[in-house]
């Protein structure tokens, strides 16, 4: 073999070599400027200032369209506490979605569908009460008491209405211990 033919294919394979590093560090600059931008969306829409919170949000898939069902989280985790959803959770979850203007077929539906289907990951509800303990910091006394009255209602309700006589009354004692959980995120 001659050595020009050697050189040649030398330089073609550290031509292809130095490619592909350069299309490994565009899709990383790619994915960083992704996941500032949709750190700013979610800051805009959420009016939180918390990076560490955005991010894990971020991370989880949470973007500005989907943010308002980021407030649905409670209700889902009171629902998965059991192990499994039932019909009447999942239907009080859903008319609870509507009231909040995430409407079928837009991406916080989706989001929400999604975990109404497969039981989210436990970093869903711990970013979650990073939200709120960075949102409560910013609420008066009394905001942050009717949100946490609201938020807890709302998920009583849930956990009341898979148990008990007819549905109503029984709470089990994981659903108790998110309860508890909750309440403690605005402490």
């Amino acid at each position: 073999m001659s050595t020009e033919f050697l050189d040649e294919r030398r330089k073609s394979l550290e031509d292809e070599f130095f490619h592909r590093e350069n299309q490994k560090k565009l899709e990383a600059m790619k994915d960083k400027l992704s996941a500032q931008e949709s750190r700013d969306e979610l800051r805009r829409a959420s009016g939180m200032n918390d990076d560490a919170v955005l991010d894990r949000l971020v991370a989880l898939g949470i973007r500005g369209q989907t943010i308002a069902a980021l407030s649905l989280v409670p209700l889902i985790v009171v629902a998965w506490a059991d192990g499994s959803i039932q019909a009447n959770e999942r239907s009080s979850i859903l008319e609870s979605a509507k009231g909040k203007g995430i409407d079928a077929g837009g991406p916080g539906h989706e989001i929400l569908s999604s975990w109404l289907d497969h039981k989210p990951e436990p970093a869903l509800f711990d970013a979650w009460e990073g939200y709120i303990k960075t949102l409560v910091v910013e609420l008066t006394d009394e905001q942050r008491k009717l949100m946490r009255t609201q938020i807890l209602g709302f998920a009583r309700m849930i956990a009341e209405s898979s148990g008990g006589i007819l549905g109503f009354g029984k709470v089990s004692a994981s659903e108790e211990k998110v309860l508890a959980r909750i309440d403690g995120a605005f402490h």
